[in-house]
């Protein structure tokens, strides 16, 4: 078992962390997998590039703020701007959830997942959305989604949203190191992420409170297995 602390597993400390030669953060034992993947895509021309990887409370709380406050755009399924202040309640806390973690419970806190995109199949200028319409059959990185189907488990990844299960929406571009990732959310659970939030608290912090049982079971449990 791969042991870790509360810090580690809610992005508290950077301690587990090594920044790759790209200047990419990643859980130390990601790097050398990670590297290996990217240099067999390279050998079939697609030129991964990371989009996000390790991301701080501090951070996952800004994004969190910034949608609950209707300051950043909040996207349903089907790539459309949802109106997140004529929501409340739970639904409001399900519509940014659909796309983003709670603070305290991205898997991006541990340094084994990365959001990609494939460098090669854009322009230098491309801005970059992370939807599925860009990784579907018509987007630029549809390649790069059959690769990772195909050829990241023999690196020691997997994608964690393969296919919406009622929680989190299918995310194509997400890539989860399968060793690491599945050990710390083993060790993770929703007493340990209370007593982070209580500690520091977020937006609608009483309403996630009330509701973190059955969150943590849609949007933290709730993953694609390994294959």
């Amino acid at each position: 078992m791969i042991l870790c602390d509360e810090a580690v597993l809610t992005g508290l400390t950077e301690r587990h962390l090594v920044q790759n030669a790209q200047g990419v953060k990643l859980h130390a034992e990601v790097a050398a997998p990670f590297a290996a993947l990217c240099a067999a895509a390279l050998r079939d021309g697609i030129a991964i590039r990371v989009a996000s990887s390790f991301r701080s409370f501090e951070r996952q709380a800004h994004i969190w703020q910034a949608k609950f406050s209707g300051q950043k755009p909040v996207l349903d399924q089907n790539g459309q701007a949802v109106v997140i202040k004529q929501l409340a309640g739970l639904a409001k806390l399900e519509a940014i959830l659909l796309y983003s973690a709670l603070p305290g419970a991205s898997r991006h806190h541990w340094g084994t997942d990365l959001d990609l995109y494939d460098a090669a199949a854009v322009t230098a200028d491309y801005q970059l959305q992370l939807t599925p319409a860009e990784y579907g059959t018509n987007g630029p990185f549809y390649r790069l989604a059959c690769w990772l189907n195909q050829h990241s488990a023999r690196y020691g990844f997997f994608l964690p949203y393969q296919r919406y299960q009622g929680g989190v929406a299918a995310e194509p571009w997400h890539l989860s190191y399968q060793p690491v990732a599945c050990e710390y959310l083993a060790q993770f659970s929703p007493a340990l992420l209370k007593h982070c939030l209580e500690q520091h608290p977020i937006a609608g912090q009483a309403l996630v409170l009330t509701h973190l049982d059955a969150l943590y079971q849609r949007y933290i449990s709730n993953i694609c297995p390994p294959p």
